[in-house]
């Protein structure tokens, strides 16, 4: 899970914790990581190990993967073109062993040695065919995208691979529509589609190729991890913003595809990031590739390509993943089990006895009157406070067991936007009926139209997170 897929997930289970706000629903999202020396070639690992020192050991720590800047350009371009070398190698004997097997001509089998080539602008493609993951977008043109493979000065060349799962008919026939492509005049050699994806061919495209393309319908990536693998070994992202690289991204490590469109139709979406796609390679990522001011080295495209190890690498791995895990939850739902279990778990029959009696109890909790102080609410400066009152009926409730809020922001069509909770104080017991009187202030941190409202959430020292019990009340 990603951010962004957390985002959604607590979007899709709002109702069931009806009243709280959707950024509120418990939904935790811990983004994935990858196994970093599992998929950092060889290459890669010597590369660090002499220039930068025990990277397994500050495999996490940012301010260690700062010291790329210290690899010669010279140095990081070699590693990555023998491995690039390697990658096409490898391609060519693989659609040889494929041509052979289904009997093609002689002719066909010898020009296998003129599919790809090493200093041409590489694009991997590989993946599970799913269709929201749109594997034949980059055909959307054919016309615009067979200019691009055949320009006579800065060609460029797309690797795909992948399958789809048995019963995913609409994947299959994906599948056999791209190599279909691959297969049509002014595609061949420029466009190659490796059969029986397994990790062996993934490692290969990771460490080999100069950029990953990864276009899959928005919202629809729930993280993904394919294009984390490429930062380790130089290699560069062209991604949707969605999954992990809507984090990922930070404008200087590689490209993002489109505007963050989450809704439109699919024909729409597919019409603006094809668009966005062929502009991007065509005006920023073709050009870079090929500037070579010293006539030798892309020295723009060596600064991606450290700053993709610099602020991918030490972030999207599974000791981090583990880490965020174990501190956020694994750590806390210990200690929770250790305390329940404490006095033959006198401490969970507590809980479960007052979790009982709040939900007989909160249908009569409800919120009298909200009282503004004396100030003028269209004119607070920024730095001033709003003071707030609220008179809350809690009838059998103890005070001691409700949080009081005022719930404030930016006014936005009648909703709260960047929204902020702060305690209101009880003052005192108006009466003896169960009414009680909150007082607190709210502050005016910037300039511009507030909207605030007051809530009531039962609370318990016990409760493992704040809407346990679902029940809220507001003004």
């Amino acid at each position: 899970m990603s951010k962004s897929h957390g985002e959604v997930s607590r979007s899709l289970w709002k109702d069931v914790w009806a009243g709280v706000p959707v950024h509120e629903v418990p939904i935790v999202s811990i983004t994935n990581g990858i196994h970093t020396k599992t998929w950092m070639a060889p290459e890669f690992s010597e590369l660090y190990g002499k220039h930068l020192g025990d990277w397994e050991e500050h495999l996490t720590e940012p301010d260690f993967w700062r010291r790329v800047s210290d690899i010669p350009d010279a140095h990081l371009w070699e590693t990555h073109q023998r491995l690039k070398l390697r990658l096409i190698e490898f391609v060519r004997e693989r659609v040889r062993m494929r041509r052979e097997r289904i009997g093609e001509s002689p002719e066909a089998i010898r020009n296998v040695n003129l599919i790809m080539d090493p200093e041409i602008l590489t694009i991997g493609f590989a993946r599970r065919f799913a269709t929201y993951k749109r594997g034949a977008l980059l055909f959307s043109d054919k016309d615009r995208l067979r200019r691009l493979l055949n320009d006579t000065t800065r060609p460029v060349q797309f690797i795909f691979a992948g399958k789809a799962h048995p019963r995913d008919e609409a994947g299959k026939a994906l599948i056999q529509e791209v190599y279909k492509f691959s297969r049509e005049t002014g595609f061949e050699n420029r466009i190659v589609f490796i059969e029986d994806y397994d990790s062996y061919i993934a490692r290969r495209l990771v460490q080999g190729v100069d950029l990953w393309l990864n276009h899959p319908l928005r919202p629809l990536e729930a993280s993904g991890t394919s294009g984390m693998k490429l930062a380790p070994n130089a290699g560069i992202n062209l991604s949707v913003l969605d999954g992990w690289w809507r984090e990922g991204y930070n404008g200087n490590n590689g490209w993002a595809i489109g505007p963050e469109l989450d809704n439109g139709t699919v024909e729409f979406q597919n019409e603006v990031d094809a668009s966005s796609l062929y502009q991007l390679l065509e005006n920023q990522i073709i050009p870079l590739y090929y500037a070579k001011p010293d006539g030798k080295l892309p020295l723009a495209w060596l600064q991606l390509m450290r700053e993709t190890i610099r602020s991918i690498t030490p972030a999207f791995n599974t000791h981090r993943m583990v880490k965020e895990y174990a501190e956020r939850l694994y750590i806390p739902a210990a200690k929770s089990h250790e305390g329940f279990s404490r006095d033959s778990c006198a401490a969970a029959t507590q809980l479960s006895q007052w979790k009982a009696a709040i939900r007989k109890d909160w249908p009569q909790v409800r919120i009298q009157d909200v009282q503004v102080g004396n100030q003028d609410r269209q004119n607070i400066s920024v730095g001033e406070s709003l003071q707030l009152s609220a008179r809350i009926h809690l009838g059998a409730v103890d005070p001691r067991h409700v949080r009081v809020e005022a719930y404030h922001g930016e006014a936005d069509n009648g909703g709260i936007r960047n929204p902020t909770a702060t305690v209101l104080d009880q003052s005192s017991q108006v009466d003896g009926d169960g009414n009680y009187l909150y007082q607190g202030s709210v502050p005016a941190s910037e300039s511009g139209a507030y909207g605030f409202s007051v809530r009531v959430v039962p609370t318990h020292p016990h409760l493992m997170q704040r809407h346990e019990l679902r029940l809220i009340t507001w003004s």
